[in-house]
């Protein structure tokens, strides 16, 4: 069963084999992320056809006789103010991932940190007010690589905002945390109460969190 440190304190937490223990899926990790990135994409842009500018009401000059190419419209594309053939059009770039393999990318994601031994958990609770100082130390005294991800839960405000202006480190509540957060993070620094949401996340039963999820988040705490 793999486990993570726990920052501060000299033991560790074990974490949920269904979770953190999965073989790692390049290729199912990989389709996850292009969704992700896909669905963030506004698909705002639009151009004009030559239906949308104004103006080629009337034949620039006669069919003939004037030694000029014929021209039936000062709005066509080839002209300077026409409109544009093929031009980008507002869309949705989203594409479906069904929901079990959105859950086996996470999965193999969190496993991949948790074999790397790039993951560790911290008491959000030792930040009673937003001390960026205390935030920086603790990851200076963890050692590991940046980019690093914060994975709290909502009513961990004080240290959110302890993290958050910090240099290449990211601050996420559980419910957002996406493959692609976690896959591009060099390491990966979850509290101890976000433990258990990210877990049930993960874990491969759709009830719910497995059995022992929140008695690991309570052990770290005893």
């Amino acid at each position: 069963m793999p486990d993570a440190p726990v920052l501060g304190q000299s033991k560790k937490v074990k974490l949920d084999d269904g979770a953190f223990g999965a073989r790692f899926h390049g290729p199912l990790v990989h389709q996850s992320v292009r969704a992700e990135q896909a669905a963030r994409r506004r698909g705002t842009a639009a151009t004009k056809t030559r239906g949308m500018v104004s103006g080629g009401g009337a034949k620039p000059w006669r069919q003939k006789g004037t030694g000029r190419a014929r021209a039936g419209s000062n709005r066509s594309p080839i002209w300077t103010g026409g409109g544009t053939v093929f031009g980008p059009q507002p869309r949705s770039y989203t594409f479906k991932v069904n929901r079990k393999e959105q859950r086996a990318a996470l999965r193999s994601a969190l496993s991949l940190h948790a074999e790397r031994r790039s993951l560790a958990i911290f008491d959000a609770g030792a930040f009673t007010e937003p001390k960026t100082r205390q935030a920086l130390d603790l990851l200076e005294d963890w050692g590991q690589d940046c980019p690093t991800l914060v994975v709290l839960t909502g009513e961990e405000s004080a240290a959110a905002l302890s993290f958050r202006n910090l240099a290449r480190v990211v601050v996420l509540i559980a419910a957002e945390v996406g493959v692609t957060e976690v896959v591009g993070a060099a390491s990966l620094l979850v509290s101890q109460d976000a433990l258990g949401e990210l877990t049930a996340r993960a874990a491969k039963s759709e009830a719910g969190a497995p059995q022992g999820t929140r008695s690991a988040a309570e052990e770290a705490t005893a």
